[in-house]
């Protein structure tokens, strides 16, 4: 575990993001690695296609699947017919795992949050900057490496009923509220000026969420460098004023 030095830098930082992504636990269950959920990875149904394949992993890639059908076409116009002629099964097939497309988006967000905050436990001994650096790097680089991240940032939860709605929106609050208590913990110990943690969880969530409506994979911005600027910005301006301490 790499433990928190008295007097940190950005280097210092960015060998602790580096740490963590390769240490951290894996995304959403532990069965599956983090690269299958990809937006650049094709086919992710093909799991679903292996008869030996537990029920847990072929529920995984129906979600996935359902997650690059959502991200494509939109989740209106995606159907649970569609989702079962890309997995190659019968329409009834898919109530197995789930009851209804609304509950496969639902599970989507919840995929994709789990996958932001699955490396914060890694480093729960820096100060309330250096974790809200962790928090912001993993967000963007959810939203920009996995199909579960992007549903966060792209799909619009007003098509939701009310109880699945209500579902998506308790999942982003929860989210807002691990950004406030970050930026808590940062007055309290120092390492971020006085601020409105109302104000910065929305303008951190604000601005990552657009990176999926402009970010194309493959293009000249690599996920990491996006990643890590992205982190360098959002946070800069709450950083503590005399440059101390980021840990």
């Amino acid at each position: 575990m790499l433990e928190p030095s008295a007097d940190s830098s950005a280097v210092d930082w960015q060998r602790s993001i580096a740490y963590v992504c390769a240490e951290g636990r894996p995304s959403f269950t532990s069965t599956m690695k983090s690269k299958s959920s990809a937006p650049g990875t094709p086919e992710p149904w093909k799991a679903f296609q292996v008869r030996h394949r537990s029920p847990e992993l072929k529920r995984d890639a129906v979600l996935q699947t359902a997650a690059h059908l959502f991200l494509e076409h939109g989740y209106q116009r995606t159907s649970m017919s569609m989702l079962a002629t890309r997995l190659k099964v019968t329409k009834p097939a898919l109530y197995y795992y789930f009851r209804n497309k609304e509950e496969i988006l639902v599970e989507c967000y919840r995929a994709g949050i789990a996958e932001i905050e699955s490396h914060l436990d890694t480093s729960s001994a820096g100060t309330g900057l250096f974790r809200l650096r962790l928090y912001v790097h993993s967000y963007v680089t959810a939203i920009l490496t996995h199909y579960f991240g992007r549903c966060v940032a792209m799909l619009d939860d007003s098509e939701l009923s009310v109880e699945g709605r209500r579902g998506v929106r308790d999942l982003k609050r929860r989210m807002d509220s691990s950004i406030r208590s970050l930026v808590d913990e940062g007055m309290k110990d120092g390492s971020i000026d006085p601020c409105n943690p109302k104000l910065v969880s929305f303008a951190v969530a604000g601005a990552i969420n657009w990176v999926g409506t402009w970010y194309k994979p493959g293009g000249d911005l690599r996920p990491e460098d996006i990643a890590q600027e992205f982190t360098q910005i959002l946070t800069g301006g709450v950083a503590k004023s005399s440059g101390k301490s980021s840990r």
